[in-house]
């Protein structure tokens, strides 16, 4: 039976088939509250079902000659391709992205999937020196067999086939659990282009629904070789205590609270050109967005000055009106968990409101806080929202501190001197740092994980090419 986004149904085995509850749930478009679509609710009866067929699946598919699953997974992205216009509008009803964000999106997914094809051909292990004399030592590339995969709603296509691609093309079977936000974009659509290529049943499973039963149950399965998990740290930190107990193989990337480094010989305005992109593109609801601006004293009220000027002149609305930058948030939930628990707090503590702090509906404008001190929620929390907390220091010494105090994922540092900061970029405890430039402009993401701590550093040296709606606003004085 043929599918169509938002039919309310889940694939497994190379089927579309009812959840095994009958129950379903909307799919929301997030700037109208408009119901576009439902999905699945699976539980773990569905989840059961999906790992087994990813299990019967993968010797079959393992088996094939790597130039043919390169030939299959270079076909699904075709088929994205085709689809490209159609799958861009799909994302910006779901989660709310203005275009340039869909765009950049689905176009990462399909390149992902054609730099997958092309790996899998490229390598399938290496001659390593010999223990002994006399010996041939070889090592070759061998799935890990069946991938369990829960993926976060602010990209759900891009952070899918992070793992996707690649999966299947060196031969392991998956079973995605996509984000019930963004169920269509993040799950069906990929089923969907699973069934248009012919892909072997049960190699790729999409069992939708809510986080309690569906993701649960997929992440304790006991028949999947690898879980990968892509969202908060509570939620990752409960994944990793049940897998340490059943010494099952996991992959995590959580958030923190990733810090922009202003230096006092910082050039101001391109530090709150990047300022823009780093805490408000897709309304700051990404992992990698800053959501601790440390600033020495000498250049803070100029940074502040700055950065105000940019955040109070950027339209929100529609994401489908060209000439809106933010579009809504994803849900009430986390409109309510920015505004009542991070925002309203941090002021009642002592922290300043210089622009922002209102919304309608879930269009939250931009928002400026300074006082920050690190006992608020604002220094302290994952803020994920348009909210840009400013910190004040004295000294770099302290700047570093402070960055180091909490968990993060990447960070940004601004200096005039690019020796200086490299210098602060190898003393921050951040697996990514980018001197004088906003955050994953660099393309680190191909980076791969081995048995020693790595920590990837961009100097940017030439130019930004950054979005219009992020650069300096004309002035009367201009």
């Amino acid at each position: 039976m043929p599918s169509h986004p938002g039919d309310g149904r889940l694939y497994i085995d190379g089927e579309f088939v009812a959840a095994a509850s009958q129950r379903s749930g909307v799919v929301e478009e997030k700037a109208t509250g408009r119901e576009i679509g439902r999905y699945a609710l699976g539980a773990a009866e569905d989840v059961d079902r999906a790992v087994a067929a990813a299990r019967a699946a993968q010797p079959g598919w393992a088996g094939l000659a790597a130039p043919e699953r390169g030939r299959y997974v270079r076909e699904l992205g075709r088929y994205l391709e085709d689809r490209f216009g159609e799958l861009v509008e799909q994302s910006m009803r779901e989660t709310g992205g203005v275009r340039a964000k869909a765009e950049d999106e689905v176009g990462t997914s399909v390149r992902q999937l054609a730099l997958s094809a092309v790996q899998v051909s490229e390598n399938a292990g290496e001659i390593l020196p010999p223990y002994k004399a006399g010996k041939l030592s070889l090592s070759r590339v061998v799935p890990l067999g069946v991938l369990g995969l829960i993926t976060p709603w602010n990209y759900p296509m891009n952070l899918a086939m992070r793992a996707v691609a690649p999966g299947l093309a060196f031969g392991n079977t998956v079973v995605l659990k996509p984000a019930e936000l963004t169920p269509v974009i993040g799950g069906q659509v990929l089923a969907e282009a699973a069934e248009h290529v012919g892909l072997p049943r049960g190699v790729l499973n999409v069992v939708t629904g809510e986080g309690p039963e569906a993701g649960w149950a997929l992440a304790r399965h006991q028949g999947v070789d690898m879980l990968d998990f892509t969202g908060s740290r509570e939620v990752g930190l409960a994944i990793s205590r049940a897998a340490a107990g059943e010494l099952r193989d996991i992959r995590l990337e959580l958030g923190g609270s990733n810090a922009f480094v202003v230096l006092d010989d910082a050039d101001v305005e391109l530090a709150a050109d990047c300022a823009m992109v780093a805490s408000l593109e897709f309304q700051g609801q990404t992992c990698i967005s800053a959501s601790r601006h440390i600033v020495q004293r000498a250049v803070a009220d100029a940074y502040v000055e700055a950065v105000v000027r940019r955040a109070a002149a950027l339209k929100v609305g529609d994401p489908f009106d060209a000439g809106n930058a933010l579009g809504p948030l994803i849900s009430r939930a986390q409109l309510d968990r920015l505004h009542r628990t991070i925002v309203e707090p941090s002021l009642a503590m002592g922290a300043r409101l210089v622009t922002g702090g209102t919304y309608e509906g879930l269009f939250y404008r931009p928002t400026v806080l300074t006082g920050v001190t690190p006992r608020m929620p604002a220094f302290r929390e994952e803020v994920f929202g348009p909210v840009i907390p400013v910190t004040v220091v004295d000294t770099e010494e302290e700047a570093v501190a402070l960055t180091n105090g909490l968990p993060m994922l990447m960070n940004s540092v601004f200096t005039r001197d690019l020796i200086r900061g490299l210098s602060v970029a190898e003393r921050l405890a951040a697996g990514e740092v980018h001197v004088n430039d906003a955050h994953a402009r660099h393309g680190a993401e191909n980076q791969m994980p081995g048995f020693t701590r790595r920590q990837w550093i961009g100097i940017q040296r030439t130019p930004l090419n950054l979005p219009d709606w992020a650069t300096a606003p004309a002035t009367d004085e201009s």
